[in-house]
Parts: C-alpha cells; structure tokens; sequence
C-alpha cells in the first residue's frame, strides 16, 4: 500500500496533475509561512529538535576539555614534561595527538553515521551511538599515562561523529524553511554551549588537589548520554526519512507528530507528504546513484602572557559572547540571508587577526607593555563573537540546507570529514605556533589565520549560493539548472514549471 502511495508521482494524466499540484501547493504554503506563524504549527519539531542537538553539548565538552586541560597545573604535573624553569609543559606532539585524537575517530563516527542512517534511520542511529558513549568515557577517566588517553580521544570521537550528521540533517529535516536556518545554527550553540560547560568546569576545578582535578571534568561527561538516550526514544523519526524508505502513512504520523495539535485549515499533512514525495522522486531522476562520489583558546591566552586563572576566566566570557554571537546570527539572517553575513563575517575576522598578529610583534620587542596580552585577549573574544555571528552557524545552516534530500546525510558526512582534516591539520600546527619549546609564536600565528580567513572568503564570495527562503524542492531545481551561486537569491522559479521543463507532466 505504502509502495503504491510512493509511486504516485509515475502516474500520467490527471492523477500526475494532481499530486504535483498538490506538490506546489504545500509548497506556496511553506514559502507563506512566517517566522511567528511557523513557531506556532512546528513547536514540536523544535522542541525535537533542540533536544536532539543537544547531544553536541557533549562534542564542544570535549573539544574544550583536552585542549585546556593542557593549562592546568594538575594536569600538566601529571602528564607532562619537566622544562628548565621548573615549570612542567606537555610537549607538542602529544599536544597534536590528544587534539587529533577525538577528530580521528569522528572521522571513522561520520563514515559509520553515513551509512548506517539511512539503513535504519535517524533515531537508533542516535541511540546506538549514546549507548557506547558511557562505556568509552571510562578510558578518559581512568586512563594514568598519555597513550592511555589518546586512546580514549580516539574511540570516543566515533560517537560524537555521528552526532554531528544525526543532529543537522535532523533540525532540516522536521522543520520547514522558516525554522531551518534558526534551528540549524542553534546546532552550532550547543557546540558552544558544551565549551562553556567545559570552561566552567575546569575553572572550577582548578584548585583541586590530582587527579580529581582533571578526573572530575572526564566524569562530568556521564551526565548527558541516559536522558538524552530516553528523549531519542521517543522522539519522531524524520518523516524525509520515512518517504525514502515508501513508508508513506509513517511519514504522515510522524508530520502530526511534529505540528501543532491546533494545526490551521490551510496546513495539509497529506499535500505536505506529497511534496516530500515530489522532491524525493524528483532528486532520484537527478542524481540514481546517492553514493558519496554523487556528493562531489585558554592555552593560547596563557601562552599571550595571563595568568593561569585569568585565561580560563577570559575562556569563560569568551565562549558566553560566542552564544551571544549565535543568537544575533538567528536575528541577521532572515534578514540579510547566509552568504551576505557569512562573507562579512570572514572580512571581520580577517581584520581582527591581521590586529591579534600584529599586538604579537609588539609583545616580542623589548619594550613591550605588561597590558598587550589584555589586549590579544580583547581581540580574541570580539572574534569569538564574530565567529559566531557570521561564520560557524552559517556553515552549520548552509551544510544543512544546500543538499538534496536524498544526499543530505552523505553530505553532511562528507562536509564533516572534511573539516575534521583540516582540523587534524590545524590541531598539529597550533601547538608548534604556541608552544614555548616549539615555534613560539605566539600571538604572532594571527597573521597565519587572517590568511586562511581571506582564503575562506574568496571560496564563499564564488562558490556558496543563499538558500534563504528556499524550499529543499527549489533548491534542487536551482542546482539542475545550474544557476550562479551570485544569482540564486534572484532566480525565479515555480514547482509547476521545473516540472513541465523536464517534460513530466
């Protein structure tokens, strides 16, 4: 019965005109919708939603954690290496590595995640993965020499991979395009939530006598994944999802799931199915093969010259302005849409490292002022808020929103992988920039940023297309057409037509 629904869109004649005009339909609906009025027939899908991409708390904890804890004494007394000052340093490589570890492991988490969500879909994916998490958290804690815990980096990396494909297709995927770019960014708000989670925690703990010191903050991990685990349970499955699998009646109980019991007159679940259907058969035409070839700072601060305590402090304001940032980002862009704000946000951090840079060669002269490294770190939380503003929850947005339903999961993967190369080459370098016994750069490595910030600007001002406003239906359409990504906030276009273009009608 199912398979039968799903073959609609193959009929000829009069069945075929009515299901693409109910396609359309729901369609001129969804672009109709505003901010408020979507809030109010999707409160569901974002309480979903948030919950699910709360499992990200727990990837910015740890992307925090390890590389803090590289400041704090405890921690450095017990795993690192005596210097001649009598201070005691963990050396850069294991620096590089611990740092590697967690995104290493993400990678072989995003591969899994690829696969294995569209096979059983986005729930047990995410079950699965938070069942393991508890165990793999034991090897942090209980972990007594550096190989020890890069081992423990390595392996509770896979999780955290698949939480980042689960958590952004997922907000995509149950909330209509009002919300998505909203719901999406938040994704990038629990990353930064998660750091701040971490930074207090470490300030907290900073005083402690070892190894509670740098244990309580690996135990503190232990709290998310049982609630989280119980919310997934009963948390809808994405009804994309279901229409992929011709689970058509599936997907209709999940969309009432998703709404508003006091949903209006004009909203049709079954014509909002219908477009699902539409677009996913449309896609297929497209592109038969979904297989990935189809897809083609507290240690910083305290090297800058604080003391121990105020750079975690500083870290602590820092990640709450980069919060901040998220939530002007949710007011910017259904205003002035993703590419304009992305493309401002990399001139500005440009700018402010081209500033951090140059404070840093001031700081190495003779005369330099005991106030520069207040200075550096001035500039560093302004760019966190910049960061966070107009670059990290666009990408997030953008990651999300640009691919086709079919490949949205992969793309995500692969947009993922992606990035966790290039940090696994950031995270070997960084260490060198900033470690005494190493490149000791300091806050001189601005100048290398402010370079690859003007490289990532160049790669938006050509490549990245705005998709505010955009149904994942229209933007497919946009792509087959091979519209400039310039011109795809002008581009007019209407379901009905794509249709009649390609002759199937």
């Amino acid at each position: 019965m199912e398979k039968k629904a799903m073959q609609v869109g193959s009929q000829t004649g009069n069945a075929r005109s009515d299901f693409v005009a109910a396609a359309d339909d729901a369609n001129n609906k969804e672009h109709s919708l505003t901010f408020a009025q979507a809030v109010k027939l999707y409160p569901k899908a974002i309480a979903w939603s948030v919950m699910m991409s709360g499992a990200l708390i727990m990837d910015g904890y740890d992307l925090k954690l390890i590389g803090s804890l590289f400041a704090q004494p405890a921690f450095q007394k017990a795993y690192g290496h005596i210097q001649p000052n009598g201070s005691y340093q963990i050396p850069a490589p294991w620096q590089s590595g611990l740092t590697n570890g967690s995104n290493v492991g993400q990678l072989f988490g995003l591969v899994i995640a690829g696969y294995i969500v569209e096979k059983i879909g986005f729930r047990k994916t995410m079950m699965l993965a938070l069942a393991v998490l508890p165990c793999l958290i034991f090897i942090q804690f209980f972990a007594h020499a550096l190989p020890q815990l890069q081992a423990g980096q390595v392996v509770i990396g896979m999780p955290l991979g698949i939480f980042q494909t689960v958590t952004c297709v997922y907000a995509v995927e149950v909330l209509p395009t009002a919300l998505r770019g909203h719901l999406t960014a938040y994704v990038n708000a629990c990353w930064l939530f998660g750091q701040l989670i971490a930074s207090g925690t470490l300030r907290g703990t900073l005083n402690m006598s070892a190894p509670w010191a740098y244990r309580v903050p690996f135990a503190v991990q232990w709290v998310w994944p049982i609630p989280l685990f119980l919310a997934t349970y009963l948390a809808p499955e994405s009804p994309w999802w279901l229409v992929r699998q011709n689970r058509i009646e599936e997907a209709k109980a999940s969309v009432r799931r998703l709404t508003s019991d006091q949903r209006n007159s004009a909203f049709d679940i079954d014509k909002n199915v219908a477009l699902m259907v539409f677009t996913t058969e449309h896609e297929r035409e497209i592109d038969s093969d979904a297989t990935y070839i189809a897809c083609f700072r507290a240690y910083f601060l305290q090297q800058a010259g604080l003391p121990v305590d105020q750079a975690f402090n500083m870290s602590i304001v820092g990640y709450a302005l980069g919060i901040a940032g998220v939530a002007t980002a949710w007011v910017l862009m259904p205003h002035i849409g993703r590419r304009t704000l992305f493309l401002w946000g990399f001139v500005a951090m440009v700018v402010i490292m081209l500033l951090v840079g140059g404070l840093g060669i001031a700081q190495h002269s003779s005369s330099a002022s005991s106030d520069l490294p207040w200075g550096i770190g001035a500039l560093l939380l302004i760019s966190l808020f910049i960061a966070n503003a107009g670059v990290t929850p666009i990408s997030y947005a953008l990651v999300s929103e640009l691919p086709s339903s079919i490949l949205r999961s992969k793309s995500v993967v692969l947009s993922r992988f992606t990035y966790a190369v290039i940090n696994i080459v950031a995270n070997v370098i960084t260490p060198y920039q900033l470690n005494p016994s190493a490149w000791n750069w300091g806050a001189r490595s601005g100048f290398f940023w402010a370079g690859s910030a003007a490289i990532g600007w160049i790669f938006v001002f050509f490549c990245v297309p705005e998709p505010k406003g955009r149904t994942v239906a229209e933007l497919d359409v946009l792509f087959e057409r091979k519209v400039s990504a310039r011109k795809f906030a002008k581009t007019s276009l209407s379901l009905v037509e794509a249709t009649e273009v390609k002759g199937a009608v």
